[in-house]
C-alpha cells in the first residue's frame, strides 16, 4: 500500500522540521509527503527542501484558507492509495506506517484514526496538557479509546482515509471549527467503515503554555456547536459535561462566599475530583510536578471548553444567531 502523508503548515517551520525527521526513519518506506504552506509569513521552504534527498517530499504554497481546505489541496495532488493526515506539531513513531499498513491489510478500513501520547522529550507543561487531553476524568478520555462513548470519530492530528473515500465523499466542507468531526460523521453516514487503530499513536505536542491551551480548547468548545449545526443528533450528553462542571465550580465559589450549607458538600466533591486527577496523573507520569500541572491543565480544559460551548450554544442554538 502506498501512503500520501498530507501536512498543512502555518507559520511553524521548526515544527515541520521535527516532524519530517521522524518520517525519515519510518521502517515502512512506501509513502510520499505533501507539505502545504497555508499562506504563512514564516515559511519553511528551505527546511522542507533540505529533506529532498531523504524523503519523497513535495512542497506547495497557497493562500491562507485554514487547515481543512489546505488538506483538500493536498488530497487533489496526492498519488497514494491511502491519505494520512498529521498536524504539524506531531512526532511520528518509527513503526507508525508499518503498524497502519499491517492493520489495514488484516482488517480493511475506509478511514481510521489513532490516539495521541506524550513523548519523553515534552516539557512538563506539554506532558500535563497531554494528560488532560487523554484523561478519563476529562472529555479527553473519550478520544482515541476503544471504550469511547458513541461512534468513533477520527481526529485530524492522526487520521487516514482511502482514495475511495476522497473520490466519493470529497474533502472537508468546513475549514476550521470541528471540520474533522463533521468529515468523520459524513464519511460514516455514506456507509464507509471507520475504525480506531489503537497502536497507531502519534506524539502530539499541542500547545506549549497554558494560555495557548486555553484559547485552543475554548475554540474546541465552540466547534462542537458548529458540528451540531450540521448534525443535530451528534450533540450528546457528554458534550455538556464541561459546561456543567464550569457552572458547578462557579456555584461552589458562590456557596463558599455566602456560607451556604451546601458549600461543604460541594467542597468534598471538588476535593475528590482534584485527588482523582492528581493521583491518576502521578501514577501515569511518575512525577508529582506533572501531576500538579495536570490539575491545572485539566481544569483549564474543562473550563475553556465549557465556556466556549456555552457561548455558542447561547448564541447559535438558543438565540439562533449566525
Amino acid at each position: 500500500m502506498f501512503f500520501s502523508i498530507i501536512i498543512p503548515l502555518y507559520n511553524r517551520p521548526q515544527e515541520i522540521k521535527e516532524l519530517l525527521e521522524t518520517l525519515v526513519i519510518q521502517t515502512y518506506k512506501e509513502f510520499e509527503v505533501l507539505v502545504i504552506e497555508d499562506g504563512s509569513k514564516d515559511v519553511a521552504e528551505d527546511i522542507v527542501k533540505s529533506f529532498a534527498d531523504r524523503l519523497d517530499v513535495k512542497y506547495f504554497v497557497k493562500q491562507n484558507e485554514g487547515q481543512g481546505f489546505t488538506r483538500n489541496y493536498g488530497f487533489e495532488r496526492a498519488k497514494g492509495d491511502y491519505f494520512v493526515i498529521f498536524d504539524s506539531d506531531c512526532l511520528i513513531p518509527e513503526d507508525y506506517l508499518q503498524i497502519v499498513n499491517d492493520s489495514l491489510t488484516a482488517n480493511p478500513l475506509d478511514a481510521y484514526g489513532g490516539p495521541d501520547a506524550s513523548h519523553p522529550s515534552f516539557t512538563p507543561v506539554q506532558k500535563a496538557i497531554s494528560y488532560s487531553m487523554t484523561s478519563p476524568f476529562t472529555t479527553g478520555g473519550i478520544r482515541g479509546n476503544k471504550k469511547g462513548i458513541g461512534q468513533f470519530h477520527p481526529r485530524s492530528f492522526n487520521m487516514g482515509i482511502s482514495r475511495q473515500v476522497w473520490e466519493k465523499a470529497g474533502g472537508f466542507i468546513i475549514t476550521r471549527s470541528g471540520e474533522d468531526i463533521e468529515y468523520s460523521i459524513r464519511i460514516h453516514s455514506m456507509g464507509f467503515k471507520i475504525g480506531l487503530i489503537p497502536e497507531a499513536k502519534v506524539y502530539h505536542k499541542r500547545r506549549t503554555n497554558f494560555l495557548q491551551f486555553y484559547k485552543q480548547i475554548h475554540f474546541f468548545g465552540r466547534a462542537r456547536i458548529n458540528v451540531y449545526k450540521f448534525f443535530p443528533g451528534e450533540l450528546k450528553a457528554v458534550h455538556f459535561f464541561p459546561a456543567i462542571f464550569t457552572l458547578s465550580l462557579l456555584f461552589t465559589l458562590v456557596a463558599n462566599i455566602f456560607n451556604w450549607q451546601i458549600a461543604q458538600l460541594c467542597n468534598i466533591v471538588l476535593t475528590l475530583i482534584i485527588l482523582l486527577i492528581f493521583f491518576h496523573s502521578w501514577s501515569k507520569n511518575k512525577s508529582a510536578k506533572i501531576a500538579f500541572l495536570s490539575l491545572i491543565a485539566s481544569f483549564i480544559q474543562l473550563i475553556a471548553y465549557g465556556l466556549g460551548f456555552m457561548q455558542d450554544f447561547l448564541k447559535r442554538v438558543i438565540l439562533k444567531l449566525s
